[in-house]
């Protein structure tokens, strides 16, 4: 199905097209180009004018680009623009105008991502869906969402993150829509903003982009709830474990690998499941429920979906890695290394604390819980006494060996009771060869840190000591 003819993509970008062209589809990455799609020529670490040939020979319908790259014909299939950026962003201004869908955008300094994909579940079930597959919710990943949004979708999810401040407004007016929720607001990027309260003003910015009547879906149990609800439009319905919040969660259970969960909505008592553990998850999917229902959604059906949703790679997924089939030894990994502040830290281990290892097949006969911690970045000048603090968490002392990984959560390290230390390294490039060093057959081993700190690389050389059994979801 045509997405943008030459014609309709040179209106929306005030470009101009060399020829007649139909695209079906909008990519900025040759690696994952489809034959048919516009080719977008971004200029990040690389410039993409360099590659539109290439994209051209795998099929792109034509490239956006403000120049003709150097040895291209004249008459290749382009639509040429002052900027390519700006005229992204007009194509996306542009799919988001003549779509008939109801959009729905997602901020927040935790979950987004998550959430976007329970409403995909909640939703696909009452019409066609539209959401980016990747966290496409910056400067360029927003309008390639909405250019990529098909004109007879029934609904958009839309996710919009930041990293400074002014950055969330423009992408909110840019969707424009009619509804906007905010997840929870935590102590990430605090090197950008003075404090927290900063931080919740900006994701309050998503208001500004709400269509006339538009509702504001806002998590009621945050210090800074009340200054976030001053600044939604009247239109705002809370969620939260607040006996005071419209959506509100009365209990959380675990059952196996899923949380059961029962609540009261505006029209009443409400019963739904996550497959994972986790409150953070069942309270995320508490709010996207409400949002659903502020889009027009059947709640009935959406309780009932929502138990589709499982974590996306890297943001919780738990998995059992079996290292001998014939003696049935395994251990269970909670691959969590995509992303970590305080908040989201503090619920991974949580879910770790809440789990029961397997005793009885390894070595050391017990079986018990890891943790290997990476650094939390842009965390501001308080960053060392973050780390620091993980060591009061709660429940901290049911964890049998910390490993710490980074300068960061040497910090951590340091605090911990001798007993509870493992090793602490540098870089996650060191400790990845130790893996199987590091936990035995029955254990339940959690991986946690910030991108940046690239944990994730523990996460692979983990997968690569067995085979990877039945999937087990589990942490943000």
């Amino acid at each position: 199905m045509t997405l943008w003819t030459a014609t309709e993509a040179a209106e929306a970008t005030q470009g101009r097209a060399t020829q007649d062209w139909r695209a079906t589809g909008v990519s900025i990455d040759t690696r994952s180009l489809q034959k048919g799609d516009l080719f977008v020529a971004l200029k990040d670490i690389r410039d993409g004018h360099d590659f539109v040939a290439q994209a051209l020979e795998k099929g792109a319908a034509a490239a956006l680009v403000s120049r003709i790259p150097e040895g291209l014909s004249p008459d290749a299939p382009l639509l040429i623009v002052d900027d390519v950026l700006e005229g992204l962003s007009r194509l996306g201004a542009a799919g988001r105008a003549r779509a008939k869908a109801r959009v729905v955008a997602i901020t927040g300094s935790v979950g987004k991502t998550s959430t976007k994909e329970m409403l995909r579940a909640i939703l696909s079930g009452q019409g066609k869906v539209h959401a980016a597959e990747a966290s496409y919710n910056n400067h360029w990943g927003v309008p390639l969402t909405l250019a990529r949004l098909p004109q007879d979708a029934d609904f958009a999810v839309i996710e919009i993150g930041m990293s400074n401040p002014g950055e969330i407004a423009p992408l909110a007016q840019l969707a424009r829509p009619h509804v906007a929720m905010i997840t929870t607001i935590a102590p990430a990027h605090l090197a950008a903003f003075e404090n927290i309260d900063g931080i919740a003003d900006e994701k309050a910015s998503i208001f500004t982009g709400l269509e006339p009547e538009g509702q504001a879906i806002i998590n009621a149990d945050l210090s800074t709830s009340a200054r976030m609800i001053a600044a939604a439009p009247q239109n705002t319905v809370t969620f939260g474990t607040a006996k005071s919040a419209a959506w509100h969660l009365d209990s959380a259970t675990p059952a196996g690998e899923a949380t059961v969960c029962r609540g009261t909505s505006p029209q009443g008592p409400l019963l739904y499941k996550v497959a994972t553990p986790g409150k953070h998850f069942a309270l995320n999917a508490l709010g996207a429920l409400a949002a659903a229902a502020a889009l027009g959604a059947d709640p009935v059906i959406s309780a009932h979906d929502i138990g589709r949703w499982a974590p996306p790679a890297g943001r919780g997924t738990r998995e059992r890695i079996l290292l001998d089939q014939v003696d049935e030894t395994f251990f269970d990994l909670i691959d969590d290394a995509f992303n970590a502040n305080p908040v989201s830290l503090a619920a991974a281990l949580d879910v770790l604390i809440a789990t029961e290892p397997t005793h009885g097949i390894g070595r050391v006969g017990n079986g018990r819980r890891i943790a290997i911690l990476g650094d939390m970045l842009e965390l501001g000048p308080d960053e060392i006494a973050m780390h620091r603090a993980v060591a009061r968490h709660p429940g901290l002392a049911k964890i049998t060996t910390i490993h710490c990984v980074g300068p960061r959560m040497h910090a951590l390290y340091e605090t911990l009771p001798r007993a509870q230390r493992g090793i602490w390294v540098e870089t996650a490039a060191e400790i990845a060869p130790q893996a199987r060093q590091l936990f035995d057959a029955g254990d339940i081993v959690l991986v946690k840190g910030s991108k940046g700190s690239k944990v994730s690389l523990v996460v692979d050389q983990m997968r690569k000591l067995g085979q990877r059994a039945a999937p087990m979801e589990g942490t943000e």
